[in-house]
């Protein structure tokens, strides 16, 4: 698992805040949810001191984890509808503006509304803030979303959201990025990431970080594009899950009753129980994860062939929700996946849930950005790409003077 992240204000040195503060970069953090962006981009070495999210229940578990007030962190949370920030109190000195903004209409399981359809039209809002930020506008922009968007609208909603950052001044960068890479959960995302200062020069190809699917974004001559070299990425796990499983004994009430469990087994497709039963055969115990699907109208199971745990989504009925499946001594357990898991499956373990409840935590974390993920973007791509921002801006107010 992940080593737990420093936060950019250690509560063991309240008297040195305004030094830790001045030393990192200072994020504005859109569209915050619980916090998970925070966490990587922290972790990379950057500091948030200002956050936007319109879900209280997100706020609730954001402000319990990180508890701000009590660090002495200069840190604004504002609560609301992000066309709805109040200008005046946004940070006029932030480095980078992160924005992980709502994908229910990207969604290949979503409505595929597009980009300006129901809450996935909330990126418009972000861009708002940045244009009225105006010389102020941080020298980076990040935009965090789900692959669809890629495809939304036969690449149109990119497309307008590209062209949106370039009217900002923000030359733009198409990655994608899987968690897979990083924890044992198969989840790819999709990032854009605006430069004013864009690095020179071509990045060697690399279809890990930038697919064949995304080729057109970096020849259409009306799109402001760029790409920067980066490491590889490392390579996808294959295994893993049992590490991040909660430990419990099955006599625990949260595995399911034997009737229940029947009923699971029993609506599993030949190629599913024949897989399942392969497992019951082998030694030791193992772990696998199942999503619940409804075929011609029956509610089905389908149990992952490997040793990864499917994408973790927002918890909005029982086919989001992931299950939890032991095969061990040729007995079958299942249960929900519970909110532990999910964090960890998230990158996110030591993340602080008490007085969440069960589907407030499976729906924030079901609606989040992998740790890891943000984490590797910021170490090798967003630091670099700030500092060198900061070379040039510093060269440019020395010229001026």
């Amino acid at each position: 698992m992940q080593a737990p992240y420093v936060r950019c204000m250690p509560a063991p040195f309240p008297d040195n805040v305004t030094a830790i503060t001045s030393a990192r970069p200072k994020v504005l953090e859109f569209f915050a949810g619980v916090g998970l962006a925070r966490m990587g981009l922290e972790r990379a070495g950057f500091c948030v001191t200002w956050a936007n999210d319109y879900e209280p229940d997100k706020h609730a578990m954001y402000s319990t984890h990180f508890r701000d007030d009590e660090l002495g962190n200069p840190h604004t949370f504002e609560l609301g509808d992000v066309f709805a920030v109040d200008r005046a109190a946004l940070p006029r000195d932030a480095a980078l503006a992160w924005g992980s903004s709502p994908c229910t209409d990207l969604s290949l399981a979503g409505s595929r509304g597009g980009i300006r359809a129901g809450e996935s039209n909330a990126f418009w809002g972000f861009i708002e803030v940045l244009r009225d930020l105006d010389d102020d506008r941080p020298a980076v922009a990040v935009l965090e979303n789900v692959v669809g968007l890629a495809t939304s609208h036969g690449g149109d909603d990119l497309a307008a959201a590209i062209r949106a950052f370039n009217d900002l001044g923000y030359s733009v960068d198409v990655l994608v990025i899987d968690a897979r890479r990083f924890i044992p959960q198969s989840r790819p995302r999709l990032f854009l990431v605006g430069a004013q200062n864009p690095p020179e020069g071509a990045a060697t190809p690399d279809s890990s970080l930038r697919p064949d699917y995304l080729s057109w974004v970096f020849s259409d001559d009306t799109l402001e594009t760029h790409q920067m070299e980066l490491p590889e990425l490392p390579a996808p796990l294959t295994a893993g899950l049992d590490d991040y499983i909660e430990t419990m004994p099955v006599a625990d009430e949260r595995w399911w009753d034997k009737e229940r469990t029947d009923a699971f087994i029993k609506s599993l497709s030949p190629v599913q129980a024949s897989r399942l039963s392969a497992l019951r055969r082998a030694s030791g115990v193992t772990y696998r994860t199942a999503y619940r699907r409804t075929r011609n109208g029956v509610a089905t199971w389908e149990v992952r062939p490997d040793d990864i745990s499917g994408c973790l989504r927002t918890a909005r009925g029982g086919s989001s929700k992931q299950a939890v499946v032991r095969v061990g001594n040729s007995r079958v357990h299942v249960r929900w996946m519970t909110p532990l898991e999910y964090a960890r499956l998230m990158g996110a373990e030591d993340y602080n849930l008490i007085g969440a409840r069960t589907n407030q935590a499976l729906f924030a974390f079901g609606d989040a950005v992998a740790v890891p993920a943000v984490e590797w973007l910021g170490k090798h791509y967003l630091m670099p790409l700030v500092k060198d921002s900061s070379v040039v801006r510093s060269s440019a107010v020395s010229l001026v003077q």
